[in-house]
């Protein structure tokens, strides 16, 4: 029997949290309906979901999905966030591939670890899937006389009709996945 549970796949055997299954629900329902996803859907599942909430009362829907399957998410990525932030009515949803972090080797040992699994390439990785589908163009870290660093990101200004409205979920996000503060911004066109 094929259910919703089939589009949620969870580390270990842990049983889905409600909020989970209601999003699973989301996708499997998306799947039978949405002509257009129905054959890119098929093999997709997620690995978790949480809300995340944003300045004003909104809220967040941030999804996590396999690393190997991050692109065949990224090719429907527009249309599947349109789609459910239909479903789940006055949120922003947001995919994030589930990406490892391996603390470094002990000192004397011969093992390596992968530039992709340090925490600064996960964190940054992280940040190019938050923005997802504009794409980053430049970083700026500014450092205050207090000690506090603030970094800036400017984005694509193509993207700009897409994710103005979404910057600061963008934000509320990344702060609550790296515990980083982070503004975004589309960097000033000369005329």
């Amino acid at each position: 029997m094929y259910t919703s549970l089939k589009k949620i796949h969870k580390d270990k055997e842990v049983e889905p949290t409600e909020f989970e299954e209601s999003v699973a629900q989301a996708l499997f329902d998306l799947e039978n309906t949405n002509q257009e996803l129905k054959s890119d859907l098929k093999d997709l599942y997620i690995n978790s979901a949480v809300q995340v909430d944003v300045s004003g009362g909104k809220k967040a829907v941030v999804i996590h999905v396999p690393y190997r399957l991050r692109k065949a998410f990224r090719k429907i990525h527009v249309r599947l966030v349109r789609e459910l932030e239909k479903k789940f009515s006055g949120k922003d949803v947001i995919l994030i591939a589930t990406r490892r972090i391996v603390r470094p080797p002990k000192k004397g040992s011969a093992v390596q670890r992968p530039r992709t699994r340090t925490l600064t390439a996960v964190h940054d990785a992280m940040l190019e899937d938050v923005v997802v589908p504009a794409e980053i163009v430049g970083k700026r870290v500014r450092y205050r006389v207090d000690g506090s660093k603030i970094m800036k990101v400017f984005l694509d200004p193509k993207e700009k009709n897409n994710t103005e409205y979404k910057l600061e979920t963008f934000a509320a996000v990344y702060r609550k996945l790296s515990g980083k503060d982070v503004v975004f911004e589309y960097p000033m066109t000369e005329a």
